[in-house]
Parts: C-alpha cells; sequence; structure tokens
C-alpha cells in the first residue's frame, strides 16, 4: 500500500493542479508521526484523496461500508487505507479497528458530519470521533475542503474544473479520560467537537456555513 500511494500521489497532485488548481494551506499543522485523528468537512467521494495529497506518511480512513460493495472502487479503498463503518447504528467492529490503528500510532481520517453534505454547508459534527479521541488521548487535526460543493456537487456524475483549498488547522490537543462517566465523557466530546466545528468554519466562506450547524446543535448524541 505503501509504495502505491508513494508512486500515485505526485500523480493525483499534478492532476489536482491541472484540473482544481488545488491549494494546501497550513501543512505544517500536519503531525509527523505518532497517533492522530484527521477530522475534515465532507462534500464529496474525492475528499480523502484530496486531504491526503501532502501527508507524508500512512493515512487510515472510515468509509461508507456500501462504497465497499462498488466493484474496483471498493478494491481500490481498501488499497488506499480506507476500511468499512456501518452508518446505521453503532459499528462495534470498526470502533475497535479504529482504536486499535490509534494505538499502533496511526493517522485515522473521520469526517465528523457522518456523511456528505449535500448543498456544501457545514453540517453538525456528530460526537464518535471525539469521544474516540478523548478515550485514547490523541490530538485532533481539524481540516477546511473549500470549494468541493463548486467542484463536485452531491448529484453530479463527475468533477469539472474549479478551484479547491485544503486548509489544515492547528492541531487540538486532547488528554486521555481514564474510566470517565458517561456524561463527563459526552461533556468533553461536546466541547471538542465545537472547536473542531468552529476552526474548520474559520476557513469556510459564509455561504457553506449554515446558520443551524454553526449552533451547539452539533452536539448531537449519535456515535457516527
Amino acid at each position: 500500500m505503501r509504495f502505491v500511494v508513494a508512486v500515485l500521489r505526485p500523480f493525483a497532485y499534478w492532476l489536482c493542479r491541472l484540473l482544481f488548481r488545488i491549494e494546501f494551506r497550513g501543512t505544517e499543522n500536519i503531525p509527523l508521526e505518532g497517533p492522530c485523528i484527521i477530522a475534515p468537512n465532507h462534500v464529496t467521494y474525492a475528499d480523502p484523496v484530496w486531504i491526503s495529497i501532502p501527508v507524508r506518511r500512512p493515512v487510515r480512513y472510515m468509509a461508507w461500508d456500501r462504497m465497499f460493495r462498488i466493484p474496483v472502487l471498493g478494491f481500490l479503498m481498501r488499497v488506499f487505507g480506507a476500511f468499512p463503518v456501518r452508518l446505521e447504528g453503532g459499528d462495534v467492529s470498526a470502533q475497535r479497528e479504529a482504536v486499535e490503528l490509534l494505538r499502533q500510532g496511526q493517522a485515522l481520517v473521520i469526517f465528523p458530519e457522518g456523511g456528505r453534505s449535500k448543498d456544501g454547508a457545514l453540517m453538525p459534527f456528530k460526537l464518535g470521533a471525539f469521544r474516540l479521541a478523548l478515550s485514547q488521548g490523541v490530538p485532533i487535526l481539524p481540516v477546511t475542503i473549500t470549494g468541493a460543493y463548486e467542484v463536485w456537487p452531491v448529484g453530479q456524475l463527475l468533477p469539472h474544473p474549479g478551484k479547491l483549498t485544503i486548509t489544515y488547522h492547528p492541531v487540538i490537543q486532547v488528554e486521555a479520560l481514564p474510566d470517565p462517566a458517561r456524561e463527563e465523557l459526552k461533556a468533553k466530546a461536546r466541547v471538542l467537537a465545537k472547536a473542531a466545528h468552529d476552526a474548520v468554519a474559520t476557513a469556510l466562506p459564509p455561504s457553506a456555513i449554515d446558520g443551524e450547524s454553526n449552533r451547539p446543535a452539533q452536539l448531537e448524541e449519535t456515535k457516527a
């Protein structure tokens, strides 16, 4: 996997430069080693590729399990480090794999909105990624993808040329909570979710920040 990704990364970069004039900001904030959770906003199926181009380390991804049923695409997703998670209810198997990857010191991408935004607006953040960060004491790297909806809106078969900007914000340090009470864990996760949500929102245009999702409604009870 590392060899394939290393070979394809330069190709992906120049292709994205040509088609989308892709620009990366704040790459100095990307942790070079150690476990971390990368938490981007989510608009297109290509988001994992775009955010990974400047990351000089292996990256693993939680991805919707239905995508793995698509011939070729499912195989390629596994090659590039994705593993399936069921969005309907808690997926214990995916949660265990995520914990194990973090304990191995790996970088893990989790889209905290839980799915793609249908209109490009930033949606509420679910608490699962932040509970996980607290349980393992790993930092969170908020990432903003700007221009993705204009390039590849939901319902459009293929992307078209445009302008993409990927912004890597300063890491949010997280202190582990050993055996916390359920309410304490939930409260701490809410604080982290708001901090990450606010960071992502700073690099989005006002049109992409939905009034409802920019309020503490982001503190959803959903685990995914």
